[in-house]
């Protein structure tokens, strides 16, 4: 383990040594420890984190989670095929729901997208299949501006290119930054540090993991 990785560890009080984000709050450990990075393969818990990484834009992510319960009962679940009927009503509906994020332009996206998951399940058979072609084989470094002195990146070269397709295709608030945290989210990529208690885990999952074809 590098200097450089060892300043992003820390031991809680509980004696569990976490990538430095995961002990600043208890719903943070919790979400560290027993979802972030582990791969997943459902059609619905993909688009659910596409669109909660869309609401997060600008705010942080400890008041995305809180409120992640609210939008799963606002958003049905993240079911697309439901979510890609709403109306006009729906999202004037939504605008007076105080337990989301009340931002328009987020909320007619997560509808914009939800018809562009269909059109992807339509392609390809599950938005996993379309999602999981673009997991990285080998490790990749910044790309453009950055702290360069972090261990870990916000853009890389395959988050970029999975924005700018999905932009293609029509998709909305979903640039380079929040693709590849979707990226780590979703277990596409390992990003617990090394001497995290989530990084073996994490490891063994993935080397399991068959993605979808």
């Amino acid at each position: 383990m590098s200097e450089s990785e060892k300043k992003y560890l820390h031991t809680a009080a509980d004696g569990i040594t976490r990538c430095w984000w995961g002990s600043d709050h208890e719903d943070y450990s919790r979400y560290h420890d027993e979802e972030w990075g582990r791969p997943a393969n459902n059609d619905y818990q993909l688009f659910e984190k596409i669109c909660l990484e869309g609401f997060q834009s600008g705010l942080s992510w400890l008041t995305i989670l809180r409120k992640r319960e609210n939008f799963r009962q606002a958003f049905l679940n993240f079911d697309f095929n439901k979510i890609s009927k709403f109306d006009e009503s729906n999202v004037e509906q939504l605008l007076q729901n105080a337990g989301i994020v009340r931002h328009r332009g987020k909320i007619e996206a997560t509808i914009n997208n939800a018809s562009r998951a269909i059109e992807l399940v339509d392609e390809f058979g599950s938005l996993a299949t379309y999602i999981w072609q673009w997991e990285p084989k080998i490790h990749e470094p910044h790309v453009g501006k950055g702290d360069y002195n972090h261990v870990i990146p916000s853009i890389t070269q395959t988050s970029l290119a999975l924005s700018k397709d999905l932009k293609k295709r029509g998709w909305k608030f979903f640039g380079p930054t929040t693709a590849y945290a979707f990226m780590q989210a979703m277990g596409l990529v390992n990003d617990h540090i090394d001497g995290c208690h989530s990084r073996n885990v994490v490891d063994a999952l993935r080397s399991n993991f068959k993605p979808p074809i």
